[in-house]
């Protein structure tokens, strides 16, 4: 009938319409600049370095932070305090290039691509990867640095919720350190060294003042440390939301 479409002519219509609406979401990843250390511009990733003291007895534990799209680093470094592309505590040691296609940055309520529509929302969305980190480095911008409950990695984690990265919500300060420490790539052997000599040094002039009583208090505090982190992170969750 004239004036009437069928759903046979409709369905390629249809198909273009949601051809082009995906062909215009993908042209928002535009193609980032390669990673470089000797700038400081890690596009789109998580970075590490050791800190001063802490990671001398303890070298699982460092300052995270999480790159925009342009490589410049933002890191949780004081209270009320967010760095921009002058990352605390020295050169980047570790990194790890994340994919921004495993985010959901959903135009609207029925436009999200994770599994936690309503409290993603609720959470706070983004509709690019610098939109996210923006958000977040203004949230932290009014809050209180802790080493223990609210400290850089809480940074980065809420930056990955935000994002709904790999479709969780529940990214913290534990499973983010491990994905860094598990995947994460070294920049060169002299962050290897940097990260690990300190250590070495310590546990050696330990051994040879106090004998190996001192590797039995080294590992029961960084036992309890870790403990720390697991049992507030898992269960008590009030204590560590920052």
């Amino acid at each position: 009938m004239h004036g009437r479409l069928t759903k046979m002519e409709l369905k390629p219509a249809y198909d273009i319409e949601n051809m082009n609406s995906k062909q215009r979401i993908q042209h928002e990843f535009w193609p980032l600049d390669a990673i470089d250390p000797k700038k400081a511009k890690f596009p789109c990733c998580l970075v590490w370095t050791p800190l001063p003291v802490v990671s001398w007895l303890a070298p699982f534990i460092g300052h995270v932070g999480i790159c925009r799209e342009d490589g410049a680093i933002l890191d949780f470094s004081g209270s009320n305090f967010v760095n921009i592309d002058d990352f605390a505590f020295g050169a980047v040691a570790r990194y790890l290039q994340l994919d921004r296609e495993q985010c959901c940055f959903p135009p609207n309520q029925s436009g999200h691509t994770c599994k936690h529509g309503y409290k993603h929302t609720e959470f706070g969305t983004a509709i690019t990867w610098d939109d996210a980190l923006h958000s977040s480095m203004r949230h932290y911008e009014h809050k209180t640095y802790n080493l223990f409950t609210c400290n850089c990695h809480s940074f980065a984690a809420n930056c990955l919720n935000r994002l709904g990265y790999g479709g969780s919500l529940s990214w913290n300060m534990i499973n983010l350190g491990a994905l860094i420490l598990i995947k994460g790539h070294w920049v060169d052997g002299l962050s290897v060294l940097r990260s690990f000599l300190p250590f070495i040094v310590v546990i050696s002039l330990g051994i040879a003042i106090v004998g190996w009583p001192f590797i039995i208090g080294l590992l029961s505090f960084s036992l309890l440390l870790l403990g720390w982190f697991l049992i507030g992170t898992y269960c008590f969750k009030n204590l560590f939301e920052c």
